[in-house]
């Protein structure tokens, strides 16, 4: 099987989405170098692609700039694409690691760990402060319009790893599987980074969200 020929140029990121092929069907034309297939996958996957980016990077440019990073390193390994997951998921995975990279080599201040801010607890067992059950996912909170700026700068500020996994499970709605395929990480890590960010989360929103019935809930 020959290698499917990088497009010429930069990658167009399109600002509409058009329906895509059976994923079987896109994937053999993509390996054969059909050009058009390059452009439905381009249509079909981009705004997504940017969302991810754009909640993870929180600049405009550097979304597009991470997504079309991501298109040219997919297309230039698409011959190594074993199949075992979804096309989608290996882009988000690409998309994602494109995103962290930027993430990484930006300048800015330095995160602090996580531990300052889970729930601390008495010789007892008993929490020093007192929670309310936390049963809705960070997502719905952000639907809801008095408490979106408000969460969306609590995510803002977990330090990276767990930002990114709360933004995978809880925003954009991934397995535990999903979500440690596309960080590159055992589903254990997912389970253990999930848990404490949804502590730190619930800390960091206590004042807005003293008196509403909300859970960490459950690490699946």
């Amino acid at each position: 099987m020959h290698a499917a020929p990088v497009p010429p140029g930069s990658v167009s990121i399109a600002r509409g989405a058009s329906p895509a092929a059976p994923e079987g069907e896109l994937l053999a034309r993509l390996r054969r170098g059909d050009e058009a297939a390059y452009e439905e996958l381009v249509r079909a996957e981009t705004r997504h692609l940017l969302s991810v980016a754009r909640r993870l990077l929180r600049n405009e440019e550097d979304a597009q700039d991470a997504v079309q990073q991501a298109f040219m390193a997919a297309f230039r390994a698409l011959p190594e694409f074993n199949g075992q997951s979804r096309l989608t998921t290996w882009l988000h995975r690409i998309v994602t690691n494109a995103a962290l990279m930027k993430l990484r080599t930006r300048s800015r201040r330095p995160e602090g760990s996580i531990d300052e801010l889970l729930p601390h607890f008495l010789e007892d067992g008993h929490h020093v402060d007192q929670f309310s059950e936390w049963t809705l996912p960070a997502d719905t909170h952000m639907l809801r319009r008095e408490t979106r700026a408000q969460v969306r700068a609590a995510i803002d500020r977990l330090p990276e790893p767990y930002r990114a996994v709360l933004l995978l499970r809880d925003i954009d709605e991934l397995s535990t599987e999903e979500a440690a395929d596309a960080l590159g990480v055992n589903a254990n890590t997912v389970k253990i980074r999930l848990h404490r960010a949804r502590q730190a989360l619930l800390k960091l929103l206590k004042p807005e969200l003293d008196g509403r019935p909300v859970s960490a809930g459950p690490m699946n």
